[in-house]
């Protein structure tokens, strides 16, 4: 499933598909987050993206295309954004770095991972395979700086804590779209610097006992 899913269209001209699609995307949010993916009808998609409905499937082939379209391209521009980083220095700062660059997006595209989220559910089975497969390199990508971390002597954890601490960031920043609307008193600057800063106080945390562990 680590193959991008291929989505059919008669036109040949990529950079035109590219640029058709990305309306799509912007008119299908706004759509779903509204209406849901179910009460939302392709018609719809068409006239919020600004082109006929005979346009829109020259690109797409069913309304499933288009939210698989939504949620690929969250998880391309996480990859565009970390990849930017030197995830094999292994240090704290680039840490810190990487879960504000990631944050950031979040707070740039938070109808998408909502959305994302609430209808993914309505994916056909291969692409929501295929979209749950990339949330795992997405967190793999956060795994591989936390061992490199442990490995330089920069933060003191075990495989499994590493597995958790990883999940934990890459859901923790997800907060900022679903209880956005109960943080009205924080900045998105004040939000990275406190959940990073609970982050690293949890990683570096004194171990203590807990009943059953």
């Amino acid at each position: 499933m680590n193959k991008k899913r291929e989505i059919e269209s008669s036109v040949k001209d990529e950079s035109l598909i590219e640029k058709r699609r990305e309306q799509m995307i912007r008119g299908a949010v706004t759509l779903f987050k509204e209406k849901g993916f179910h009460r939302t009808t392709t018609r719809e998609i068409a006239k919020a993206a600004g082109f006929s409905i005979g346009t829109l499937y020259e690109y797409i082939r069913t309304k499933e295309d288009v939210l698989y379209l939504v949620c690929d391209s969250i998880y391309d521009e996480v990859h565009a954004r970390l990849d930017k980083l030197d995830i094999e220095q292994g240090s704290v700062s680039v840490l810190t770095m990487a879960i504000e660059h990631y944050y950031i997006l979040i707070d740039e595209m938070q109808d998408e991972f909502v959305v994302m989220y609430q209808e993914s559910k309505s994916l056909p089975k291969d692409a929501l395979g295929y979209v749950l497969n990339k949330e795992l390199q997405m967190v793999a990508i956060f795994e591989r700086l936390l061992t490199q971390c442990v490995e330089n002597n920069e933060i003191a954890m075990t495989p499994k804590e590493v597995v958790m601490a990883a999940h934990h960031l890459f859901v923790q920043g997800q907060m900022w779209a679903f209880r956005r609307w109960a943080l009205d008193d924080f900045t998105i600057q004040e939000f990275i610097h406190i959940q990073t800063k609970f982050l690293l106080q949890g990683m570096a945390g004194e171990h203590i006992s807990i009943q059953g562990a």
